[in-house]
């Protein structure tokens, strides 16, 4: 049982792990945030663009059942936007690496000879000279 709980604890610290959840909660603010400009702004002026259609009200009635397929349309706008966003987001932070890629590294320093490079370019040196 003590190996599990070893694994199990090698498994969670790894970075990858970590990252992920990193990922996952920055995610889900990142989501709504989204949601609230899909909601409060586009919806909106899509609303009044398409004058005054509401998509969450679209709706058809299949015996007793109704089929809701304005929310459904509503989901995939929804989607969409998220996605354009996601893609932007990634895209911009592409280009800043591309950036931080580009910047000239200093120069390292050349490393001192070694002892044996030092012998041999005094015996080449010995040797030009006869």
């Amino acid at each position: 049982m003590s190996s599990f709980i070893k694994e199990f604890k090698e498994f969670a610290m790894k970075g990858n792990v970590m990252d992920m959840a990193v990922g996952v909660i920055i995610g889900g603010a990142f989501g709504k945030i989204v949601s609230s400009l899909v909601d409060n702004i586009l919806m909106p002026l899509i609303g009044v663009i398409t004058g005054g259609l509401d998509f969450s009200t679209l709706a058809v009635k299949v015996g007793d059942a109704e089929v809701k397929y304005g929310v459904f349309i509503q989901n995939i706008i929804d989607f969409l936007i998220i996605a354009f966003c996601i893609f932007l987001m990634i895209k911009g932070m592409n280009s800043l690496n591309k950036k931080k890629e580009e910047e000239p590294a200093a120069p390292e320093p050349t490393p001192e000879p070694s002892a044996e490079e030092k012998l041999l370019s005094e015996i080449r040196d010995l040797l030009k000279q006869k």
